[in-house]
């Protein structure tokens, strides 16, 4: 789909940015759309902002949802340990932002239709982490039910489209997908934690990492 308007989720991380520059390459205008949810990594609102430029979006917006007035999830609630033990099969970690992408996407869909956008498109991907609930193709499928339901536009039957493009991708297409699309990877933010630099321990890191290194960019690697 080309010449048309597209809202993208943009955290900063490896993972929307290439999603991003995916749209880009299709000659879609792009608006970007990130959340200060009171996260730990605030750092990826930093990269959000750089990359929103460097992107030469026509429009980025921060919103504030601050999901850790409730907490429940390490990263909204300082008290809880970062996982860095590795991928843990058919374990959710403790990672996982209850109702994160459900309140992200309601936000995009409803920033889509005042633009009337035709895409909305998230950096989820389902193959290198733990299964989260939100990142899943049956919950990207009932989701766009419900925005057609749920959205003028989508009831008069042109409404805003789900676009997760790297969905079924491993960690490894993606940065090769990246490389070829000249996406500025040493801007983007997927830490995990509070710190200045990339910590190189927590899961996110060791799989950007892993990945980096199977592509031959060592160099880009956080330690």
């Amino acid at each position: 789909m080309t010449n048309c308007t597209t809202i993208a989720l943009l955290s900063g991380g490896l993972d929307s940015t290439t999603a991003v520059a995916m749209a880009k390459e299709l000659d879609q205008t792009v608006i970007g759309l990130s959340f200060d949810y009171g996260q730990r990594h605030r750092r990826e609102l930093e990269a959000a902002s750089e990359l929103a430029t460097t992107l030469n979006l026509s429009e980025h917006h921060i919103i504030e949802v601050n999901l850790a007035t409730w907490g429940g999830s390490s990263l909204t609630d300082l008290t809880q340990s970062l996982p860095n033990q590795g991928v843990i099969k058919d374990v959710i970690p403790n990672t996982y932002v209850p109702g994160r992408n459900t309140v992200f996407i309601a936000i995009g869909l409803s920033l889509a239709e005042a633009r009337k956008a035709d895409r909305l498109v998230l950096g989820i991907n389902a193959m290198d982490y733990s299964g989260y609930p939100d990142c899943r193709p049956d919950y990207l499928s009932a989701y766009q039910d419900l925005a057609d339901l749920a959205t003028k536009s989508g009831r008069e039957g042109h409404g805003t489209q789900l676009w997760a493009p790297l969905l079924h991708w491993h960690k490894r297409e993606i940065i090769q997908e990246a490389l070829r699309l000249g996406v500025p990877i040493e801007k983007t933010w997927s830490c995990y934690s509070d710190k200045d630099q990339p910590c190189g321990i927590c899961d996110s890191c060791r799989i950007r990492d892993a990945a980096l290194r199977e592509s031959g960019r060592s160099d880009l690697c956080s330690n």
